[in-house]
């Protein structure tokens, strides 16, 4: 019996993944889904009013807002990754050690070490699905948002027509106003000013419609009198018809690709410096998840009597401390302050430098040759 329970203590020794490591990554990845979730809703939302400014414009068609919509979330999921995760473990290791989970754990030889390897079990998976989605999701997302929103603003001209409101049309030479508009998409009691070879006109007509044909878009108008030039020149025009045909000039716009929305691969053939910053931008997605998350396991112990929110004040205050040094290495970089390939390395052994200091105010200096001895028992 005695050597069946040696036998049982040596298999269990070396499962790969405990009942522990279940319990804590899946309480984890819960509250990471819960705290993404929110925040992305939060950060969209805001961005979204802006969207549907331009919806309500015309400028861009309701189709267009929904799919930019998608795209935001997908690089407002990229963005807050890092925060999302330092914020969960915060509270998911908090609330462990409010109920006295994390007494039970010790008791049974489990340290802290132990809990970090429940935690990255996790954490790498993540870092390495970031990874993709930072350096090729998010600028693919960006550079499809640039590529909708310019595609529509070269229509905006035939969009956005409503009845009882003036819109502006083919860069200002049109200003054009309808009273209704029935629901065969006739519109009634028409009014234009447009300017033609450098001389103003206005035109009023009892109907009209919209209509493609050669050469663009067109305004068919009906039964209405057009006037041209200046009153009382000779060259007044002054003239009634019963059909009249304004044409809509198509805007022609070139996509101006801002860094966010340049391809990865480009990035890194490039030889500018601002191209080799934005890279590395992309890389601290992944790089500030795992070194967030080696500071946030032992600050979840400084106040565990202050609940499942108990450290994140503490969250918060660090990571705005760590958003604003990264931003301000950004902008060293670029000027070439510091050189490009110091990067952000710095940044993160300032955070390994913290959490070895807090680790070793916690459980002194002989945890780490106690841990590495005992393969993770302190």
């Amino acid at each position: 019996m005695e050597i069946a329970s040696k036998k049982d203590r040596k298999i269990s020794s070396y499962r790969f993944i405990s009942i522990l490591d279940k319990m804590i990554t899946w309480d984890l990845l819960k509250t990471v889904i819960s705290v993404l979730s929110v925040i992305v809703i939060i950060i969209v939302s805001r961005k979204f009013i802006k969207v549907l400014a331009m919806a309500i414009d015309g400028t861009i068609s309701g189709e267009t807002a929904l799919d930019i919509l998608a795209l935001k979330t997908i690089v407002a999921v990229v963005s807050f990754l890092p925060a999302s995760i330092f914020m969960a473990v915060l509270m998911v290791l908090g609330r462990m050690y409010r109920d006295q989970e994390m007494s039970a754990i010790a008791a049974a030889g489990g340290g802290v070490m132990r809990i970090y390897r429940a935690v990255f079990l996790l954490v790498f998976p993540l870092s390495i699905i970031a990874y993709h989605l930072s350096l090729y999701a998010a600028p693919w997302a960006e550079e499809k948002m640039l590529i909708l929103t310019n595609k529509d603003m070269e229509t905006a001209d035939v969009r956005g027509i409503a009845a009882g409101r003036f819109s502006e049309y083919s860069h200002g030479d049109l200003i054009f106003y309808t009273e209704e508009i029935d629901e065969n998409q006739q519109m009634h009691n028409i009014f234009i000013q447009n300017r033609q070879h450098g001389k103003p006109g206005t035109i009023n007509a009892k109907s009209g419609y919209l209509k493609n044909l050669e050469g663009g878009k067109y305004i068919i108008l009906l039964e209405g009198e057009r006037t041209q030039g200046i009153a009382g020149n000779a060259n007044f025009i002054l003239e009634k018809f019963d059909e009249y045909a304004v044409r809509i000039d198509k805007k022609s716009t070139a996509v101006h690709y801002h860094r966010d929305a340049i391809s990865s691969d480009n990035l890194m053939v490039s030889e500018k410096t601002e191209d080799k910053v934005e890279l590395q931008k992309r890389y601290a997605i992944p790089l500030g998840m795992i070194f967030l998350t080696l500071l946030a396991v032992p600050l979840a112990k400084l106040s565990p009597r202050g609940g499942v929110y108990g450290s994140l004040l503490f969250a918060f205050l660090i990571y705005f401390i760590y958003g604003n040094v990264s931003r301000v290495n950004y902008s060293w970089l670029k000027t070439e302050t510091i050189p490009l390939w110091i990067g952000q390395i710095w940044v993160y052994l300032l955070l390994l430098f913290v959490a070895a200091m807090l680790l070793i105010r916690l459980y002194s200096f002989k945890w780490i040759m106690q841990s590495l001895k005992s393969g993770g028992r302190v």
